[in-house]
């Protein structure tokens, strides 16, 4: 299965169907089911920033999946769509106007017992046991 690995905290807002859109410079054609890692690196602003949640915040680790419906260009208009839909999730990319990359809408988000594992840049491949968490 592919993965994306992604920083804390926002490998975690996604497994948790907070955080709906993935920001990328590069754009892809791939659409289905995706695996999210949580990378090693974390984003120690937006860890304090969204510490209000209340999450776990694992690293280095498999921690769900995801499937990727689209992927749209960053333009104005996507821009004052992520606006209305949450502010506090999407702020820094409303806000920084001259960044033109790519959006990867997100649906169907899914917990999973977490799969320590190093990530990879771009997507890459999982080919071990999953085991889902119950709901």
């Amino acid at each position: 299965m592919k993965v994306i690995t992604i920083k804390q905290p926002f490998a975690t807002l996604i497994v948790k169907g907070v955080k709906q859109y993935e920001f990328r410079t590069w754009k892809t054609k791939y659409r289905g089911d995706i695996l999210i890692h949580a990378g090693k690196g974390v984003d120690k602003k937006a860890m304090e920033k969204f510490k209000h949640f209340g999450f776990t915040y694992p690293s280095g680790c498999i921690l769900g999946s995801v499937t990727l419906v689209d992927c749209v260009k960053m333009d104005e208009k996507m821009r004052e769509i992520l606006a209305r839909k949450n502010k506090e999730i999407y702020g820094s990319v409303i806000k920084h106007t001259e960044w033109e990359g790519y959006g990867f809408q997100l649906e169907n988000a899914k917990e999973i017992e977490p799969i320590y594992k190093n990530g990879h840049l771009s997507f890459w491949e999982y080919e071990g046991d999953i085991k889902w968490k119950e709901k």
